[in-house]
């Protein structure tokens, strides 16, 4: 719980500063590729979790990584802010974090939506606008193939699922017939 607390508030600062210059997107595609490399590299989180390696050590091994992944200067400076901190650990948690804060403030909803088929394209457009018109926000669909189903789509937008699959509503009927 804490450590969700910690992640958040340093994504809320993150998220406020870029949008006021209008880098929302630019901090998130940031972030996740500095997320991808420290997810991809057992020693790095490794190097950063040690107290046997100093601070300047530390610091120095994120300058090489910032400039490495090309961030702006901003960025830069958060990563460097988490190392002074000792919050590299958190990384992960805040680019979460930051991904769903950066979302509310841009007006977005990444709903799943699972089927038991492939989606073609139009389906899945249909779908989007359908969501888009009851949400009015913007809508970037998560499609997924789920062989467990046997029909169907659920859509899952936060704690919200819309289940239509066959296996809903034979249960519906299941449960009316049982009913009488």
């Amino acid at each position: 719980m804490i450590n969700n607390t910690i992640a958040r508030r340093y994504a809320k600062a993150l998220v406020q500063l870029g949008s006021e210059g209008g880098l929302v997107d630019l901090f998130r595609n940031e972030l996740a590729a500095v997320d991808r490399l420290f997810e991809g590299n057992a020693d790095l989180r490794a190097a950063f979790g040690d107290p046997a390696i100093i601070l300047e050590q530390k610091k120095t091994i994120m300058k090489e990584l910032i400039v490495k992944l090309g961030c702006s200067e901003l960025v830069g400076n958060f990563l460097m802010l988490l190392v002074d901190k000792n919050r590299v650990a958190f990384l992960g948690q805040i680019v979460r974090a930051y991904e769903k804060l950066a979302d509310e403030f841009s007006g977005v909803i990444r709903p799943m939506i699972r089927s038991a088929f492939p989606l073609d394209e139009s389906q899945i457009a249909g779908i989007q606008q359908a969501l888009e018109a009851k949400s009015g926000k913007k809508v970037i669909p998560q499609v997924s193939v789920d062989e467990t189903l046997l029909g169907g789509i659920v859509t899952q937008i936060g704690d919200i699922a819309y289940d239509s699959s066959v296996k809903t509503q034979l249960k519906r009927i299941q449960d009316i017939l049982q009913k009488g």
